[in-house]
């Protein structure tokens, strides 16, 4: 594409808005626990505390990184889903003599300017947001003497990161340009089908193996939580490990839980159409079912963890937990959270993109239908009974997942500690589901679907029958 105009194609903004976020929550979080360690200097008696400091840092660095982790495989995804969209323009160039690399490189530089904008662009807001932050909060609270300098060298380092994860996606994002022939100039856009996904032996494997290893570590993290709470290290690889395998073999192991979950819409024409357009091409309904699993998974986790410790503390209490402990401890819980939550609007930010780009990609197919006899609204429940499919699903992976991670996390952590006022081991601990929690996740995510759909259905039923069958 000439100039700047592919910076106008639908994914791009939503991209960009992806890397804003990212980029804007380091560096807020870099600010705040910078602040928080100055203050801590401050006071005489946790100046000297290098564990507290650690532990700031270390929960900085993994909620930075989880960020930057869920917004690398949204926009992996979105790439992944313009380029089906561009195969046929592909296939053109291929046919006039450009190769498949210097294509894949044209959009894996696409990729690094729209992370370089949206990074550049959460720096500025992260970096306004924090000094704003850091100056109501000391009115507020009456600190001073807190000497902390805002504007750090250090606050470009996430930004830097967005960018490079950002270009990075875009080139995994991008691999199927690889397999883009110059015949497919005569067709249009296409995505996977279920019988080329399962053929993939490579990726395939590479998923179970992942999956497998991760459940291996898990398992060892939990035993040696059982003696030292050191075992959370190896539960944590373990979990990331099978969660990456999850994410790299979603267009495996998603089409068996969309086919169950299809057969709670019934069997009228409309809902048949819905449930097997989600399985038609699994690539992309597991592209965006797999954000909104990252999101639930990871705030249902959390919940469940500091659930189960809070439930292991009130019985090493005696069964009260002292008003003392209790409220900073539901402060904490509530600022993880929202900071968690971060995560899970990046990937709804996700789940609206893909589903638009889908939707525009279809819309022959969409015009088709109405051609074949559909009316107007039929289509557009078609479409919102997909949003629907596709996200419970997610949701219901993403809860699953996530009492089974945050069970593990807190029991490989709480294991060794003592349980009751004999100071015994916790041994098991059983895993503290947040009702509440669950509760809210499933009201966001109807809310999400709905609002994901809005724009989708108005544009699947925008261009008449004969435009839409006219269009290549």
């Amino acid at each position: 594409m000439n100039g700047r105009h592919w910076l106008r194609e639908r994914g791009m903004g939503a991209s960009i808005l992806v890397s804003a976020i990212s980029a804007a929550f380091g560096v807020v979080l870099i600010s705040a626990s910078g602040y928080i360690g100055a203050m801590l200097r401050v006071d005489p008696a946790l100046s000297d505390s290098e564990t507290l400091a650690f532990v700031l840092s270390f929960i900085t660095f993994v909620l930075v990184g989880l960020a930057v982790y869920v917004a690398a495989v949204v926009t992996a995804n979105t790439f992944s889903t313009v380029v089906a969209g561009r195969t046929r323009q592909i296939a053109l160039l291929r046919l006039i003599g450009a190769s498949a690399r210097s294509q894949r490189a044209e959009v894996a530089r696409q990729g690094l300017i729209v992370g370089a904008i949206g990074a550049a662009t959460g720096l500025v807001l992260g970096t306004a947001a924090s000094f704003a932050g850091i100056v109501l909060l000391a009115r507020a609270l009456g600190i001073q003497g807190v000497g902390y300098e805002v504007l750090r060298p250090a606050l470009v380092v996430p930004a830097v990161i967005v960018a490079l994860t950002t270009w990075a996606s875009a080139w995994v994002g991008s691999r199927r340009v690889l397999t883009v022939t110059p015949l497919q100039a005569l067709g249009s856009s296409t995505e996977s089908s279920r019988e080329e996904v399962v053929r993939r032996t490579g990726r395939n494997v590479t998923a179970i193996v992942l999956v497998a290893l991760g459940a291996v570590l898990l398992a060892a993290g939990i035993v040696i939580g059982l003696v030292s709470p050191l075992g959370v290290a190896v539960a944590f690889v373990g979990g990331v490990l099978s969660f990456t395998g999850i994410a790299v073999g979603a267009a495996l192991f998603m089409p068996p839980l969309l086919r169950a979950t299809g057969r709670l819409f019934g069997r009228s024409a409309v809902a048949r159409l819905a449930s097997e357009n989600a399985l038609r091409y699994p690539e992309r309904s597991s592209r965006m079912a797999i954000g909104v699993v990252i999101g639930v998974t990871l705030v249902t986790m959390f919940a469940v963890a500091l659930e189960s410790a809070k439930a292991v503390m009130t019985k090493a209490a005696g069964g009260t937990l002292p008003p003392e402990l209790a409220t900073p401890l539901d402060a904490f819980a509530g600022i993880m959270m929202a900071l968690v939550g971060v995560s899970a609007v990046i990937a709804a930010v996700g789940l609206v993109n893909l589903l638009t780009i889908g939707v525009v990609q279809r819309q022959r197919e969409l015009g088709l239908l109405r051609a074949l006899g559909l009316s107007t609204g039929q289509v557009r429940r078609v479409v919102l009974l997909e949003a629907a499919h596709v996200t419970i699903t997610a949701v219901v992976t993403g809860v699953v997942l996530g009492i089974a991670y945050g069970w593990a996390g807190a029991q490989s952590l709480l294991g060794a500690v003592a349980a009751n006022p004999e100071h015994e081991k916790a041994g098991l601990v059983w895993p503290a589901i947040p009702v509440p929690v669950v509760v809210l996740i499933v009201l966001a995510t109807a809310v999400l679907t709905l609002v994901a759909a809005v724009v989708p259905t108005r544009l699947a039923t925008r261009v008449s029958p004969v435009e839409a069958l006219a269009a290549a």
